[in-house]
């Protein structure tokens, strides 16, 4: 056993760890050694003293964040069999593939470690060609960077060339690390990857998040598929990666809206850059409600896919209104036999909420819809079966009569 500073927990609070949940909650907690520090590694034991789990300690509503259930040393050797566990997973079920005959890439893109998914709470990797974009939500997992990184390195070899830390933004702001963006091993220059053969440019320096949401991987292609002769909006379009497989799809027209003008020149590089010189496309810098409220009906397949309406629990109601809203307006202006693809990324709205209020919406817009799929994130964001809170991606195509 090692020598990890204790935390006991309060009596009958260790069921959820029982059932293999990976957070404990601060009311759970009977009494914390002395002198610890946000970040550290901690041992947790149950009220009759018996060793239950290992996991970071943090201030705040989740106190720790338990990354074995087993006692073991949280050290270099623990990250790379946590980080080559996570590369098998995505190598098994095929997402680093090229043309054996030509040997040209058509996927370098993916999700390596998807928190609570691959059994790392607080960690992020998304993979891009060379480089890996590293995002902490723990200072557990902040204070552990360099030991990550370089377990990282060590797993993935000569295919990884840097790894940039991009946690600015994610980290508890209590906390007050004086955290900066930077790359903490290596430096790439090459900013292009490549999904489903598809070359995109990635902003992980200025992009939101980690600069390119690969979650949507599998929902561009579902995309692509219904493209064929069709006049396409994508709001919040933000790199354009539904813009780009609906023009592979063969789309009429299509038409790429975000309020950043930085999003906007990114499609437009994103654009020359698998489809130099295509008059099909046009992009526009403007707020995605005021575009619906001008437009006419001039588009038959829309693509909705909103930053997330709801960051916590207390703002449920709020976003629920806002998806409602958000989808009446774009069905008013659909014609008949129509396309919708709506989404929501807030974990805190659930499938049946966010079904809900695309009923609503239809209602309020007086539109027949019929649901013809329904989407979630894909295999490289995997839902750790004892942690359903990480299934936050939740989508609908439906058809507007």
């Amino acid at each position: 056993m090692s020598d990890y500073k204790k935390i006991i927990l309060k009596k009958g609070k260790e069921d959820s760890l029982l059932r293999r949940h990976p957070w404990i909650f601060s009311g759970a907690i009977y009494s914390a050694d002395n002198e610890l520090q946000e970040g550290d590694v901690v041992n947790v034991y149950t009220s009759k003293g018996d060793f239950i789990a290992v996991g970071h300690w943090q201030i705040g509503s989740i106190a720790v964040r338990v990354l074995s259930f087993e006692p073991e040393l949280i050290n270099d050797e623990f990250y790379e069999n946590k980080l080559s566990s996570a590369l098998d997973v995505r190598r098994s079920i095929g997402l680093l593939r090229s043309n054996v005959s030509d040997n040209q890439t058509i996927n370098n893109t993916f999700r390596l470690v998807h928190g609570e998914g691959d059994n790392l709470p607080g960690l992020i990797i998304d993979i891009y060609a060379d480089t890996a974009v590293m995002q902490a939500h723990s200072v557990g997992m902040h204070c552990d960077r360099q030991m990550i990184a370089n377990a990282l390195k060590k797993v993935m070899g000569d295919e990884l060339k840097a790894v940039y830390y991009k946690s600015e933004t994610t980290l508890p702001y209590k906390a007050d690390l004086g955290q900066e963006n930077a790359f903490i091993l290596g430096h790439s220059n090459n900013d292009i990857a490549i999904e489903n053969g598809l070359s995109f440019h990635i902003d992980w320096l200025k992009g939101q998040k980690t600069g390119f949401f690969v979650d949507q991987r599998d929902n561009r292609t579902l995309l692509e598929q219904y493209s064929k002769g069709r006049k396409v909006l994508n709001m919040f379009c933000y790199t354009g990666g539904f813009s780009v497989y609906s023009m592979r799809g063969g789309a009429e027209l299509v038409h790429s809206v975000d309020s950043s003008a930085k999003a906007v020149d990114l499609v437009s590089k994103n654009m020359e850059l698998n489809f130099p010189g295509d008059t099909r496309h046009q992009a526009f810098a403007v707020d995605a409600f005021k575009y619906l409220d001008e437009m006419g009906e001039n588009y038959d397949l829309v693509i909705l896919d909103p930053p997330a309406f709801a960051k916590h629990r207390d703002a449920l109601k709020q976003a629920l209104r806002g998806y409602t809203k958000l989808n009446a307006k774009a069905m008013e202006k659909m014609p008949s036999g129509s396309i919708l693809f709506t989404f929501s990324c807030s974990q805190a709205v659930n499938k049946d909420q966010f079904r809900t209020a695309i009923f609503s919406a239809a209602m309020q817009a007086g539109r027949k819809i019929r649901i013809l799929h329904q989407l979630h994130q894909p295999a490289d964001h995997p839902i750790n079966i004892y942690h359903p809170e990480g299934e936050y991606l939740k989508g609908l195509v439906v058809f507007v009569e």
